[in-house]
């Protein structure tokens, strides 16, 4: 360990995963450490052993459960739109051989006590159960004026100019309902409360087309895929990524400190009394806790169920949103 290092990178999460392996592909040295003996950081998925070592210190899983190995249980679960930013990073970095895709059944949206398929397209939109006649058809419209809107084509704007006109405005042209407005700006554009709704609407249009061009991609449910063995695998297809271009890994490193000189300036790392030099340290917030500033927090609960989610056709794979004012909370889940 006692090396020099242009980078040394603290945390196996996926951003961190993601810099090492184009650190290392632009011909950096870098050290990679992680002080659990897994990858993946906060975004890791873990088997039954590793969860219940996780949360319940050493208690083993009941075995009712079954083999430990068939779970992979995410820490944040997440969906990857199929034609999102990190699809195309995946597939421009090449890493997508390492790694295992599965598209999402469904995604639903919960409305007055009831789960509902979301409506994504114009045809869509006239089936759905969550409109009436007449809504529908005004949906329908809305949807028909994303599919076709091109910010470098004026004639597809119908004359709106979506850096100055609100998300609200636009909904308004089409005289859309409180509860369609609902599920079309959280289940659809995925914003998680509706301050959306007084900001210019040009990132709430891109965000429905984002998810019309990923149904399309692939002939799945929903417009999300996910990788077949959790959310785990990305970081480590990143991992190797680096590994092939000389990075070292270290996992199970404790207490990995970060040292600065007089001056503030960051020199090394030390672990179990080892110190590496390097030039930057680049690492997820836990390893500097005291340089940090919390902004906010999200509550994650994990259920492993022994049944589908009823009213989802027996889905294997789902997203269920709960948008806030459906249970008159400050945001959605």
């Amino acid at each position: 360990m006692d090396e020099e290092y242009d980078v040394i990178v603290l945390g196996t999460g996926l951003k961190e995963c993601i810099l090492s392996g184009l650190l290392s592909v632009d011909g950096l040295k870098v050290l990679h450490m992680d002080r659990n003996d897994y990858y993946g950081g906060e975004s890791s998925s873990l088997n039954l052993t590793q969860l219940w070592k996780r949360f319940r210190g050493s208690d083993s899983p009941p075995e009712t459960l079954g083999s430990s190995r068939e779970y992979n249980v995410d820490m944040i679960p997440k969906f990857m739109m199929a034609n999102g930013l990190l699809v195309r990073v995946l597939i421009h970095t090449d890493v997508t051989k390492y790694l295992n895709f599965k598209a999402v059944d469904g995604s639903f949206v919960y409305n007055k006590g009831k789960i509902y398929k979301v409506p994504a397209t114009d045809v869509e939109a006239l089936k759905s159960p969550l409109m009436g006649l007449f809504e529908k058809r005004r949906a329908r419209k809305f949807f028909i004026y994303v599919q076709d809107f091109e910010e470098t084509d004026p004639k597809s704007h119908e004359g709106l100019d979506l850096n100055k006109v609100t998300a609200r405005e636009i909904l308004s042209k089409y005289g859309l309902e409180d509860d369609t407005i609902d599920f079309i700006g959280h289940a659809l554009a995925l914003h998680n409360d509706d301050s959306y709704l007084d900001q210019p609407g040009i990132d709430f249009v891109r965000r429905m087309k984002l998810y019309a061009e990923s149904l399309a991609r692939f002939e799945g449910g929903s417009p999300y895929i996910y990788p077949l063995y959790g959310l785990g695998e990305l970081p480590q297809a990143f991992a190797r990524l680096s590994a092939v271009y000389g990075g070292t890994y270290m996992l199970n490193k404790p207490q990995c400190n970060v040292e600065f000189d007089d001056s503030g300036k960051v020199v090394g790392v030390t672990s179990e009394g080892e110190t590496a030099k390097c030039k930057k340290v680049v690492c997820d917030p836990s390893y500097l806790s005291d340089k940090v500033t919390k902004v906010g927090k999200v509550a994650r609960a994990i259920c492993i169920m022994s049944h589908p989610i009823p009213d989802t056709k027996d889905s294997h794979s789902a997203q269920v949103i709960l948008p806030q004012k459906q249970l008159g909370r400050k945001s959605d889940m």
